[in-house]
């Protein structure tokens, strides 16, 4: 009999504490208006700058520019983090131009398959040592010779 009158009591207790719940959150979500923004009369005024004296001051020199060869532009637009290797992962990274060339059954279709088999065999061609990345002799070597423009037969 304590067992019900316990398990009534607990009950009340609860439908009692979630309804005060309940009323507490209803009064927590009454929206009250802002206040309307002030008027705007005039815009505020510039602040003044100060002035400085700078004819007798003169700047560092910056470094002088060097030519790239051509070789070394090439380097280095695969090199993306700049640590003077270049990564499988580099390498593949940037031949997305040569599907065309790369159509290996010439149905005018390149899989990436065919792209990545190609692409790959070259890299473990340039990669002499089998380290897994070129240095920039073993990057010379990935050149593509360039072809001499026909002559205008006009």
């Amino acid at each position: 009999m304590t067992r019900i009158l316990a398990g009534g009591l607990g009950a009340i207790m609860l439908i009692t504490a979630g309804w005060f719940f309940w009323i507490g959150q209803a009064d927590t979500q009454v929206e009250i208006p802002a206040p309307p923004p002030e008027p705007i009369d005039a815009p505020p005024a510039e602040p003044e700058l100060p002035e400085a004296d700078v004819s007798g001051l003169k700047g560092p020199t910056p470094p002088k520019a060097t030519e790239l060869t051509r070789e070394q532009r090439r380097f280095a637009r695969y090199d993306r983090n700049f640590d003077k290797r270049i990564t499988r992962t580099e390498m593949l990274s940037s031949r997305t131009k040569d599907f065309k060339k790369l159509d290996v059954d010439g149905n005018n279709l390149l899989t990436f398959e065919e792209w990545a088999v190609s692409t790959s065999r070259r890299f473990e061609k340039a990669d002499r040592n089998g380290n897994g990345e070129l240095n920039a002799a073993e990057f010379a070597t990935t050149k593509q010779k360039r072809r001499k423009k026909p002559a205008c037969k006009c």
